[in-house]
């Protein structure tokens, strides 16, 4: 049974219905994956806790969209109120409301709302979470137009002053939201998230996938969208390193090559692995099927990331799933998210990466397809149980237990 989101009582009876704005794979692989993975774990973990209500945009990929329809207890509600215009900030700032976002919650009996990259209006009607994935454009500022980062600072800002529940994914996100946006006083809430592959997606035979891309036996596995933060450019400079020792590897990269705040980057790093010699060994595949990902990462070496800011990787939370070596930047988040069980490298230090390619090259296993973790059940079980308690929380009943 629904609750009002009025009424600010729950029972560990009650159904929450909670509304989530569709996040594009193309813009944005990790936020897809984020809440896929979530949808899926809540259904295996905690049934009946959460009824997940996805508002799209009716212009959305429906192949895409479909992916959440399929999966059990989400309901999939399409609109062109949720169609990604310029200027739902500022209707939200001007009006207090998203008008016509509230409307369709309403309609859909909708108890709480989770916002993330969209702002709906301090004067919204239902308790809200605001999820901040990362502090990139305080972190990295050079990557961002003068609009684009006051765009999405001034959303952080409004989140805050509407005394929205804060949601990170990091310790280390809590430590860079209490040096940005000092003296705040809202809820906040670290919940780290694990990710569980369903079975559907390890069915494929990983020799089949390696042998589709024409990959070699042996190889490393950079499953990044193509974003200049995420540094692939350090990655074709330790292959250049390498190939001047003598010593010859394969990187695989797959990801989307869209970034509207750069849409050359792609091109200009395709460019310098051609430049360096070293096309050969940066072999990007495109968008691949996830659970092309899956089988790709199971067999590799090991799986790089370069990048120069996370709030809690995708990659990262994959690789653990299965055990898979990694080589990561030396993030706090990274050190934070894999406990010092990985390799680590400066952000800028392509000799350092590459020395770590070598040695994990010259003694990693050949085509083992690696198997789920024992400890991943635990992993994902807490992420489900620490998301159902925040929103428990928020709405102001007692603690998921």
């Amino acid at each position: 049974m629904s609750i009002g989101s009025k009424a600010g009582i729950v029972t560990e009876q009650s159904t929450l219905r909670v509304a989530f704005t569709n996040i594009p794979s193309r813009l944005w692989a990790g936020g897809y994956n984020y809440q896929r993975n979530l949808f899926e774990v809540l259904n295996r973990y905690r049934p009946g806790a959460i009824a997940p209500v996805l508002f799209a945009g009716a212009k959305d990929d429906a192949d895409e969209i479909a992916i959440f329809a399929r999966i059990p207890g989400v309901e999939v509600v399409r609109s062109p109120v949720f169609d990604r215009a310029g200027g739902t900030l500022i209707k939200a700032l001007a009006f207090g409301l998203d008008r016509p976002a509230a409307a369709l919650f309403r309609e859909r009996k909708i108890d709480m709302v989770f916002e993330s990259a969209r702002f709906f209006g301090w004067r919204l009607p239902f308790p809200t979470i605001a999820w901040f994935p990362d502090f990139q454009h305080r972190l990295l500022p050079h990557l961002f137009s003068r609009s684009a980062y006051w765009r999405r600072d001034l959303g952080f800002r409004v989140q805050i002053a509407s005394r929205r529940h804060i949601m990170l994914s990091s310790e280390s996100a809590l430590g860079d939201l209490r040096r940005f946006y000092p003296g705040l006083t809202n809820g906040v809430s670290v919940v780290r998230f694990a990710t569980a592959p369903p079975a559907h997606l390890l069915a494929t035979d990983p020799a089949d996938v390696v042998a589709q891309y024409g990959l070699p036996r042996r190889y490393f596995y950079l499953p990044n969208q193509f974003w200049r933060h995420k540094n692939h450019q350090l990655v074709v400079d330790a292959l250049d390193l390498l190939k001047r020792d003598g010593f010859d590897v394969v990187v695989a990269a797959s990801g989307s090559t869209y970034d509207a705040r750069e849409p050359e980057y792609f091109a200009s790093v395709m460019r310098a692995a051609e430049a360096r010699g070293v096309a050969r060994n940066f072999r990007h595949l495109g968008m691949i099927p996830l659970g092309h990902v899956y089988a790709l990462l199971r067999t590799s070496i090991a799986l790089i990331n370069p990048s120069r800011c996370e709030g809690w990787s995708t990659t990262v939370e994959e690789a653990k799933s299965f055990g898979v070596p990694m080589l990561l930047s030396d993030l706090d988040v990274h050190r934070e998210q894999t406990g010092g069980g990985a390799r680590y490298f400066g952000i800028d230090d392509a000799r350092a990466l590459a020395d770590h390619m070598r040695e994990i090259a010259a003694t990693g296993p050949v085509m083992v397809v690696r198997q789920l973790q024992p400890d991943l059940e635990n992993r994902v079980r807490g992420f489900v149980d620490d998301f159902v308690r925040l929103t428990t929380d928020v709405m102001g009943g007692p603690a998921a237990r």
